[in-house]
C-alpha cells in the first residue's frame, strides 16, 4: 500500500487528472458526442501524463529536497529510489503512447509525446534559467485537448482547434504564476529565479489581472465562433469570465494590501473546473 501511495505521489494525479478532463473536452467538442471511443485516447494520456510526472521528480529531485513544500516528495525523502522512480516513468510513458496510438493515431501519438517532450526537456530546464519559463512551459497544457480533438475525428488544422487549444495554453500562464508566486521564496532557495525578485508588489498584481483578463477573453471566443452550441452552456461561460474579472479586477485597486496568491489560485482553478464542464455538457444541453 504504501508502494502504490509512492506511485501516485510520483503521478501527481491530481493533476494528471485533469489533464485527461481536457483530454476529454477535447474528444467531445470534435465528436459531438460521449461514446467508448474517448477511453483509450483519454487512458493514454493520463498514464503519460502520469510517466511525465515521475520524471519530473526524478529531475528535479535536489531541488524539491531543498524546499519545505516538496522535501518530503518520494525520491528526496528516500522513500524510492531515483532509479526506481525513472524506471517507474519509462514503463508508464510506453504503456501511455501505445494506448494513445490505438486511440488517436499516429498524430496524437504526436502530439501526446510532444507535451512530454515540452514539459520535460524544455520547461523544466528552463525554470532554472528565467522567471518567465511558465509562459513558453504553458503550451504543454494546449496539447492533450487536441489529441482528444484528433481522437473525436476533428482536424488539426480546424480554427476551432486552434481556439480550444489557445485557451488552455493561456489558463495555464496565471495558473502557474500564482502558485510561483506563493511559493516564490522557496524556489529562491532551491536556485530559481523567482518573480517576485523582478516585479514590485503592485506590478505582480497588475500582470496577474492582465493574463486572467486575456484567459478570460480567450475562453470567451470559444462560443464567439460557435464552437458551442448549446445557448445555456454559452451564457453560463460568459457568466463565468464576467465572474472571473470581477474577482481579479480587486488586484487594481490596490485596497487590499496583503497579497494571497493562493486564494486567487483557487478561483483560476473553479473558473477552470466550471469551463470544462460547460464544454464537457454542450451537446447534452
Amino acid at each position: 500500500m504504501s508502494l502504490l501511495k509512492t506511485y501516485l505521489e510520483l503521478s501527481k494525479v491530481k493533476i494528471t487528472f485533469a489533464v485527461a478532463l481536457t483530454t476529454i473536452t477535447g474528444y467531445v467538442l470534435a465528436n459531438g458526442r460521449f461514446d467508448t471511443g474517448l477511453l483509450i485516447p483519454t487512458l493514454g494520456i493520463f498514464i503519460l501524463a502520469c510517466g511525465s510526472s515521475a520524471l519530473n521528480h526524478y529531475q528535479e529531485r535536489w531541488a524539491d529536497g531543498k524546499m519545505e513544500r516538496t522535501k518530503n516528495r518520494p525520491i528526496p525523502s528516500g522513500r524510492i529510489s531515483p532509479n526506481h522512480a525513472l524506471t517507474f516513468s519509462f514503463v508508464l510513458t510506453i504503456v501511455g503512447s501505445y494506448l494513445i496510438y490505438i486511440g488517436s493515431g499516429f498524430l496524437g501519438l504526436q502530439l501526446g509525446l510532444l507535451a512530454m517532450l515540452w514539459y520535460n526537456a524544455i520547461y523544466t530546464p528552463l525554470k532554472r534559467k528565467t522567471a518567465f519559463a511558465v509562459i513558453p512551459g504553458s503550451v504543454i497544457g494546449s496539447l492533450p485537448p487536441l489529441v482528444g480533438w484528433v481522437a473525436g475525428g476533428g482536424s488539426i488544422t480546424d480554427p476551432s482547434a486552434m481556439i480550444l487549444a489557445f485557451f488552455f495554453f493561456i489558463w495555464q500562464v496565471p495558473h502557474f504564476w500564482l502558485l510561483m508566486l506563493k511559493y516564490g521564496e522557496e524556489y529562491k532557495k532551491a536556485g530559481y529565479p523567482s518573480i517576485t525578485s523582478v516585479y514590485a508588489p503592485q506590478q505582480l498584481k497588475n500582470t496577474t489581472f492582465v493574463w486572467t483578463f486575456a484567459t478570460a477573453i480567450a475562453a470567451l471566443m470559444i462560443p464567439f465562433f460557435g464552437i458551442t452550441s448549446s445557448i445555456l452552456a454559452s451564457i453560463g461561460m460568459v457568466l463565468t469570465c464576467i465572474w472571473l474579472i470581477a474577482i481579479f479586477s480587486r488586484l487594481l485597486l490596490n485596497k487590499d494590501p496583503i497579497f494571497n496568491p493562493f486564494y486567487y489560485f483557487m478561483r483560476i482553478n473553479y473558473f477552470f473546473l466550471a469551463i470544462i464542464i460547460f464544454l464537457s455538457i454542450d451537446h447534452l444541453m
